[in-house]
């Protein structure tokens, strides 16, 4: 832990001493009430689910391997630390965890980007992680150290309040707001007034879930992805008036879901106040005990938009007028911040270093004020270190001031760079690491933290990452151009934070029991959209052992760029092709090799260790449990193959009936593994299965509990429904995901049953009776 801040004379005072008259006198009191939890909780005097709820509402989140435990490989090992109160249900007070720090648009001053490289290097583990909704967070901080952190950053204006929790997350927008050729009008100041109106507004208190808002200043490109949000705002000028399209209901997480428009068309004096009112109805209305439904896209869902506008009109109505609704429009700047250097009338031929012709066709695009163009930082897998940021922080003092904009594809982005200047610039982003080409190419891969530090990540998704950015960087050059363009997005399990439903190439983590072990695995995603503000999602295909990901990219991408026709995009080739050709292109790279032949499938990438546990003893009970669970199952995997297949044929009515038997199979093949005697009937299979597996939370997950299980259920009680192309798509979804925790829980089944003690007078191999 960081101490006080010493003074050149040895003595030291606290930095709630120095800083205290440059806070926020409003941040100031809240920092302190913080820290006064943080040493009642340390004391005993705090219930641990009240301070885990505080904590999580500054941004305080816990990290891998904080409940003291850590599997090695072969078995789970005990961490040393000291005994103290925890942090939260099963967080060690003492094991680091993650701060999240809100950046709203993704605006940083040089200032701020010196404060995040001291504290990156006190506190963490010198490393500034980029995420893809803008913010940065900091690994490895020790929980009595977040308060000085957040002071630290309250000086700068800067707030963690509200990164996590359930609550308003940060606010985004697209990176070239201000600068953009296509754009209605500059979005970031609208940005920033939504971010401080609801920062720790009484209306966003009581949400059963969080809340992520974006702006975009384009219809049709990617920008602020405003779809796939909880609530989107893209800039429309209608006869001179500027005002927003809004939308709410988006999101990915485990199942995707497209944002449906509120408004059409609502002025900007009207932003502020129909977002008080989207929150009262949110708040209100939106489910608080089952978590697995309490974002609000499902209460979008469930009322309809059409009745959901009702509500909201009705609640916009009863408001108190608020002064705060239009005071930020007056004096509105056209952009956020402006040049500090002349425009370039050309970029200069002298002065050109090695490297600078590819960076220049990769990272440098042409801005809307002339001789300006915006520069893009490809940083790898979102990460730089204090050094990094202190020499950028330098290097935009003198070429750009506070045009700088963190982005949603973990990079940042240099604005109101002179064209003169960019020979100059390059050499000085080379000398400190910053220069690489291949920003927003291929190349750029996006992933989550995953298994690095996520207690959520299955897979190694950085690991898989880094590989990829490295097997194609070394190939860039003679990548052929139909690829070099594509996205690839990588999460580390099913929640989508790498965004890999709109990538052209997406993978999230999962796992399957190969020969009695556990071997990671990718679920690979193919045909997502980007643009139109990620107007629709990729389907999967199957899964992959990670360790063949890189193989399957080289395939795919070998395929499009051989079979596309002429200017045919990345999607529309998928959607030409169909899931059934697409499936045999990965197919060949699904098998994974026994342990004795090749045991490297049996590690994830960047971790030496095996996957889980070791063999678990073929001639066991478990071992016929196994045979017979994974015979089972793959007619489960096939119908949700199948359905992905009719929804590519235009037959939403068969997808969703295919998709429901999906998970009437393995929830079959699950039962059967206790149960041989259980019919084909749903009743009978549902039945068999809510009792001994849902009711007794056998099934449940340990951060999702019943959510997966819940949608079997819950399809099987209501029935189909009207069903569209999107509920098809939805119920695909759940399908996969729902396999996918059936495969979880016979794995953990499967290593409970290893480990019991043997029952008396059981003969070895019988299985246990039902």
């Amino acid at each position: 832990m960081a101490g006080d801040n010493a003074h050149s004379d040895g003595s030291s005072s606290s930095w709630k001493d120095q800083l205290n008259e440059r806070i926020d006198a409003g941040w100031a009191e809240e920092i302190d009430l913080f820290e006064s939890q943080l040493e009642l909780r340390k004391s005993g005097k705090l219930e641990e689910k009240v301070f885990a709820e505080t904590r999580l509402r500054r941004g305080a989140y816990g990290q891998r391997y904080d409940n003291g435990k850590r599997h090695d490989g072969i078995e789970e090992r005990a961490l040393a630390f000291s005994d103290k109160p925890t942090k939260g249900p099963d967080t060690v007070w003492d094991a680091p965890g993650m701060q999240r720090i809100k950046i709203p648009f993704g605006g940083v001053s040089p200032d701020q980007l010196d404060e995040l490289a001291a504290l990156a290097e006190e506190y963490s583990d010198n490393i500034i992680h980029i995420t893809t909704r803008q913010d940065v967070q900091l690994h490895f901080v020790h929980i009595e150290d977040t308060p000085d952190l957040m002071r630290r950053l309250a000086a700068l204006g800067i707030t963690t309040r509200e990164a996590c929790g359930n609550s308003i997350r940060n606010v985004t927008a697209c990176p070239l707001a201000g600068v953009c050729k296509t754009e209605a009008f500059d979005v970031s100041p609208y940005a920033g007034a939504l971010m401080q109106f609801l920062l720790g507004h009484p209306d966003v208190q009581d949400f059963g879930r969080k809340f992520k808002p974006a702006f975009s200043g384009c219809e049709h490109e990617a920008c602020g992805l405003v779809q796939l949000h909880d609530g989107g705002y893209v800039a429309r000028v209608v006869d001179g008036k500027r005002g927003f399209k809004v939308v709410v209901g988006g999101g990915l997480g485990a199942v995707p879901h497209q944002a449906k428009v509120l408004s059409e068309f609502t002025p900007e004096e009207e932003l502020l106040p129909l977002m008080q009112a989207v929150s009262r109805v949110f708040a209100r209305l939106g489910e608080k005990q089952n978590r697995g439904r309490a974002r609000i896209k499902f209460l979008v869902a469930k009322l309809g938009i059409d009745e959901f506008r009702r509500l909201v009109e009705e609640e916009r109505k009863t408001l108190p007028h608020d002064d705060r609704w239009t005071a930020f429009l007056k004096d509105m700047p056209h952009t956020r911040g402006e040049a500090v250097r002349e425009a370039g009338p050309q970029i200069p031929q002298e002065g050109r270093g090695a490297g600078f012709e590819e960076w220049l066709a990769t990272n440098v695009s042409p801005q809307r004020q002339a001789g300006y163009s915006v520069v893009m930082l490809n940083l790898p897998l979102g990460d730089l270190t204090g050094d990094q940021a202190r020499g950028l922080a330098d290097i935009a003092r003198k070429y750009v001031g506070d045009n700088l904009r963190t982005t949603v594809e973990q990079n940042i982005a240099l604005r109101f760079v002179s064209d003169t200047d960019l020979p100059a610039l390059h050499g000085e982003l080379a000398a400190i690491g910053l220069a690489a080409p291949g920003a927003t190419t291929i190349v750029d891969v996006t992933t989550c933290p995953g298994t690095d530090t996520c207690k959520l990540g299955i897979s190694a998704s950085r690991g898989l990452g880094g590989e990829l950015r490295h097997q194609l960087a070394a190939k860039s050059a003679t990548l052929p151009e139909a690829i070099k363009n594509l996205k690839i997005k990588i999460s580390g399990c099913f929640n989508s934070c790498g965004q890999h439903h709109v990538a052209d190439i997406g993978f999230y983590g999962n796992s399957r029991k190969i020969d009695g072990r556990t071997v990671p695995h990718f679920q690979v995603i193919l045909g997502g959209q980007w643009t139109e503000n990620a107007g629709s999602y990729g389907l999967a295909v199957g899964s992959v052992p990670s360790k063949a990901a890189p193989q399957v990219v080289d395939a795919l991408t070998d395929a499009y760029a051989h079979g596309r026709e002429s200017g045919e995009s990345f999607q529309a080739w998928i959607a030409r092709m169909g899931k059934r050709n697409v499936k045999e292109i990965i197919k060949p790279f699904m098998p994974v090799a026994p342990y004795a032949e090749d045991p490297s499938f049996y590690s994830d990438w960047s971790d030496v260790r095996e996957f889980t546990i070791g063999d678990l003893g073929v001639g066991e009970c478990a071992g016929e449990v196994v045979s017979l669970f994974g015979i089972e199952v793959v007619k489960a995997e096939s119908q949700s193959f199948d359905a992905q297949v009719a929804l590519d044929e235009g037959d939403a009515d068969t997808a969703e009936e295919l998709a429901y038997a999906a998970m009437l199979s393995a929830a079959r093949a699950l039962v059967r593994t206790e149960y041989i005697d259980v019919t084909e009937d749903p009743d009978h299979i549902v039945g068999e299965f809510k009792t001994r597996f849902f009711d007794t939370e056998r099934f449940f997950d340990r951060f999702a509990k019943g959510t997966f299980g819940r949608y079997l259920l819950d399809r099987h009680a209501n029935g189909s429904g009207a069903v569209t192309d999107e509920v098809a798509s939805q119920r695909i979804e759940e399908a996969q995901l729902f396999i996918e925790a059936a495969h979880a829980c016979e794995a953990r089944e499967t290593a409970a049953a290893a480990q019991a003690p043997p029952i008396p007078g059981a003969a070895p191999g019988a299985p246990a009776e039902a």
